[in-house]
């Protein structure tokens, strides 16, 4: 737990370095970009990704205000809502990325010799 921490603060620290918005952000963005149609419903989010179902609410409004996605209505009774990624919610992520892929190597990649790093992607597939 100590470790993940400690990776995690040190990817929010990259992201805020290159005027990014917060890891969250990009974990449902790319939900929905790996999405069919790129979008999901709200709970569909919540499965997928470690936020709970309040703060994603919030989350979503945040992206909806910056333009990153927006809600349509359910085609069959305008009820529900499908939350779906813009091109501009798609650039964000892709932009993301290239931080995040960095940051991923220089604060575990790096730390790891190839062999190891294959053993840890093994195990945490286990658990996962």
């Amino acid at each position: 737990m100590h470790a993940q921490r400690r990776v995690l603060q040190a990817i929010e620290t990259d992201f805020k370095k290159a005027g990014l918005p917060p890891l969250g952000w990009y974990d449902v963005l790319w939900e929905l970009v790996q999405a069919e149609g790129g979008r999901l419903r709200p709970f569909e989010i919540e499965a997928s990704t470690l936020l709970a179902q309040y703060n994603l609410s919030r989350l979503i409004d945040r992206l909806e205000g910056q333009g990153l996605v927006r809600r349509e209505a359910f085609d069959d009774d305008g009820r529900g809502r499908w939350v779906v990624v813009t091109s501009e919610g798609s650039a964000m992520r892709a932009r993301m990325w290239q931080v995040y892929s960095r940051s991923i190597d220089a604060h575990v990649g790096a730390k790891l010799a190839g062999d190891e790093a294959q053993e840890l992607a093994r195990l945490l597939g286990k658990l996962r």
